[in-house]
């Protein structure tokens, strides 16, 4: 077993370089100067003081290195730690300002993720031997996971936000709000929470909920289920063996699809100007913001790979055949 997680550890660790080295690379295809665009914002008319800046600022941000320093010194930085002053929000570190985003983001895609996959998959497996159940969510399943995130988001906002009045339409709180740990912000930021979640939640809930049905009528038509059949198993017992080996898969597919949830996550929060990652990743394409991009494409990097490792875990803990396979086929 050690061998096996030195092994993950080996791929994770090559991943990561690999996924760090484009995300450094990406901000640096990007067309425009940043340098150009903090110089306009600053409204600098003279000649001599736009030189100045343009030096200062360069110089600053380590642009008058070679190509190879920047990825060097990037590195370095790195591992302490350090991701660089904002361009967008200067000269506030980056660090700081996806700190200040990040649980907007991880509130939104954590509940929507773990619960559309326990609340999915429940539903599956009952619409699997319940044929009235079956005949409704099966479609509503296929229409829920064929929607993209921004379109049911549009859909949810005009609904339960414009025309309902339900809930407010964007931000991650209201305007005449503090963020502040006391009931009142937190009311009104779950307020803002529930449409983003909604969006996120619906369309991740149809495709657990067809991948689950569609497995446990795989089980229950397997041979070992016709075997316990025969042998007078109760019903419920063979069922439950159906739900275990059918959530295997449902646990392979949650890693797969964690890239794909996060990047909805990303666009509904951009849709719904909510104040997460998605909403800084726009406003550092906007204002050529090289550190924050790199800095907020990072910490999702790193995010999706714990995430995966975490269930890669899971997946031993729950399949004994794996741990068997692990220990040369000694139980």
């Amino acid at each position: 077993m050690r061998h096996y997680f030195a092994r993950k550890l080996l791929v994770y660790a090559l991943t990561f370089v690999v996924a760090v080295t484009v995300n450094w690379m990406i901000p640096r295809f990007m067309p425009g100067d940043p340098v150009a665009a903090m110089i306009s914002r600053a409204r600098v008319s003279q000649p001599e003081a736009v030189e100045a800046m343009r030096s200062y600022y360069t110089r600053l941000f380590g642009f008058d290195q070679p190509v190879w320093q920047q990825y060097l010194h990037f590195w370095s930085s790195l591992f302490q730690g350090d991701f660089g002053l904002s361009i967008w929000v200067f000269p506030k570190p980056v660090s700081d300002v996806i700190l200040d985003a990040l649980p907007y983001t991880l509130a939104l895609m954590v509940p929507a993720i773990l619960l559309s996959w326990v609340v999915g998959n429940w539903l599956g497996a009952l619409a699997a031997r319940r044929r009235l159940l079956d005949n409704t969510v099966l479609p509503a399943s296929y229409l829920l996971t064929a929607m993209p995130y921004m379109w049911i988001a549009v859909i949810l906002a005009w609904a339960l936000g414009s025309k309902a009045g339900w809930f407010p339409l964007s931000g991650g709180y209201g305007l005449d709000k503090q963020p502040a740990l006391t009931g009142e912000f937190i009311a009104d930021a779950l307020h803002h929470w529930v449409l983003p979640f909604l969006s996120l939640f619906l369309v991740a809930l149809g495709g657990w909920a067809i991948g689950m049905r569609n497995m446990i009528i795989y089980e229950l038509e397997a041979d070992y289920s016709s075997y316990l059949s025969a042998l007078g198993a109760p019903r419920r017992l063979i069922r439950r063996y159906a739900f275990r080996n059918a959530v295997l898969p449902q646990l392979t597919g949650l890693a797969l699809q964690l890239g794909v949830l996060v990047a909805g996550a990303l666009v509904t929060e951009i849709v719904f100007a909510y104040p997460g990652l998605g909403s800084l990743i726009l406003a550092a394409i906007q204002n050529q913001d090289f550190f924050l991009l790199q800095g907020a494409f990072l910490f999702i990097v790193v995010g999706v790979l714990i995430a995966n490792f975490v269930i890669d875990l899971v997946y031993v803990v729950v399949d004994p055949r794996t741990r068997t396979g692990m220990t040369g086929g000694r139980a």
